[in-house]
C-alpha cells in the first residue's frame, strides 16, 4: 500500500532515536527519606509498605521510582530529556534504546533555569539520531508529531497535531526542589502529550526536531506545551564552550501583571514584573543577587528592561534571555508613586 502521508517516513526515521528514560532509587534512600518525611505513620504500617517495596529492587538494591522520554541528538550518543526527570543526583538513570538496550547515563547539564537536561550514553559504536530544526520561524497550524513513552507503558507512542500556539507562558514548577516559576516562550500544540512521554521530541514535517516535549494543562483536552529547540542550541553551545550551561541570572521572582491583575491589586500598570515571593519561605529578592544589589524590593512593579516593555507577550524572563552573563541591563521600576531607573549586572545563575 502506497502512503501519501509523509509523516510515516518521519516516523520511521524518529523511532530508532527516540528513548525510554528509567529513574531508579537506592532503597536505603526510599527507607530514610519514609522515615524524615512521613513521621506521622504508624511504624508497623511503614515497615509493611517497605518491606513490600524491598521485594522489587534489584540485585542493585535499586528500585525504579520513575520514568520519562527522551531524544538522541548525535550518533556518539547525546540524549536530551526533561531536567524534572533527572533532576536527584543521587538516582541512578537508564536510558533504554528502541531496540530494548539498556544504558547507564551519565547528565552532562541541567538547565538552571528551563527543563532540559543533557546525558550522554556510550555503547561503544554509533547511535541512530535526530537532527535539530529551528524554532524561531515556526506557523501557525504547522502539522507536528511527538514520539514518547505514554504513561511509562505505551512505548513507541506517536501523536499527530499542529503547532497550536506559540511563546505560551504557563506557571509550573520544574521539579520538587525549584519553586514556582513561570515558564515562557513555550509551543502549544493539540498532538497528545501524556505522563510518561514528557521529554520526548515535537518533530516537524521534515523530521526535525522543534521541540521538547514538557507539560500538558491537566483537566483539558489537546492542549500540550514544548520547549523551543532554539533553547536547547543555546545550552549545547553553552556546554560546548564552558562545560556546563551559562544562565543570566538576575535574582528576583516575580509574576507577569495582566489587565485583570491590575484591577485587583490596584496596581499602577496594566504590564510589566510584579515582585513577589513564590512562597512564605522564600525571598522574592535573593539576597546578595544582581536584583539586590540593584535596589529591587517587594512589590515594585519592573515595567522595562532596556527600554523594552515587559508584557505578557515579552515577559521580563524571555526578555533577559537575549542577554549575557555580566551584561548591565537598565530597569524602569514604579515604587508606590514614583518612578526609578535601576541597574543590574547579570551574574550566572547556579544550580
Amino acid at each position: 500500500m502506497e502512503h501519501t502521508d509523509g509523516f510515516v517516513s518521519v516516523v520511521k526515521k524518529a523511532l530508532p532515536a527516540t528513548v525510554t528514560i528509567v529513574v531508579s532509587k537506592k532503597f536505603g534512600e526510599i527507607e530514610k527519606e519514609a522515615t524524615e518525611q512521613y513521621p506521622d505513620i504508624p511504624l508497623w504500617l511503614k515497615q509493611r509498605e517497605l518491606g513490600f517495596l524491598r521485594q522489587q529492587t534489584d540485585k542493585r538494591g535499586m528500585l525504579k521510582v520513575g520514568n520519562g522520554s527522551g531524544f538522541i541528538i548525535d550518533p556518539s550518543g547525546i540524549v536530551v530529556s526533561n531536567r524534572h526527570i533527572v533532576s536527584d543526583v543521587k538516582n541512578a538513570y537508564t536510558v533504554i534504546t528502541n531496540d530494548g538496550q539498556k544504558y547507564q547515563a551519565k547528565i552532562l547539564a541541567r538547565d538552571p533555569l528551563s527543563d532540559i537536561a543533557i546525558l550522554k550514553i556510550d555503547n561503544g559504536g554509533t547511535f541512530p539520531f535526530l537532527s535539530l530544526g529551528d524554532s524561531a520561524h515556526l506557523e501557525l497550524g504547522e502539522p507536528v508529531i511527538t514520539v514518547g513513552n505514554a504513561l511509562g507503558i505505551f512505548q513507541n507512542t506517536v501523536s499527530k497535531g499542529i503547532v497550536s500556539g506559540l511563546s505560551r507562558a504557563i506557571t509550573a514548577q520544574i521539579d520538587a526542589r525549584s519553586p514556582i516559576q513561570e515558564i515562557h516562550g513555550l509551543i502549544q500544540t493539540d498532538a497528545a502529550i501524556n505522563p510518561g512521554n514528557s521529554g520526548g521530541p515535537l518533530i516537524n514535517s521534515t523530521g526535525k526536531v522543534i521541540g521538547i516535549n514538557v507539560a500538558i494543562i491537566q483537566g483539558a483536552q489537546n492542549i500540550g506545551f514544548a520547549l523551543p529547540i532554539n533553547t536547547l542550541k543555546r545550552d549545547l553551545t553553552d556546554l560546548q564552550r564552558y562545560g556546563h550551561i551559562r544562565q543570566p541570572f538576575l535574582g528576583v521572582h516575580y509574576v507577569t501583571v495582566t489587565e485583570n491583575m491590575q484591577s485587583r491589586l490596584k496596581l499602577p500598570a496594566d504590564h510589566g514584573a510584579l515582585v513577589v515571593s513564590p512562597s512564605p519561605y522564600m525571598k522574592s529578592v535573593i539576597d546578595k543577587s544582581p536584583a539586590a544589589i540593584a535596589g529591587l524590593k517587594e512589590h515594585d512593579l519592573i515595567v522595562e528592561c532596556n527600554k523594552e516593555l515587559i508584557s505578557a507577550e515579552k515577559p521580563l524572563g524571555e526578555l533577559l534571555e537575549k542577554y549575557e552573563v555580566g551584561d548591565t541591563i537598565y530597569l524602569t521600576v514604579l515604587r508606590k508613586n514614583r518612578t526609578l531607573s535601576l541597574s543590574a549586572k547579570l551574574t550566572e545563575k547556579n544550580g
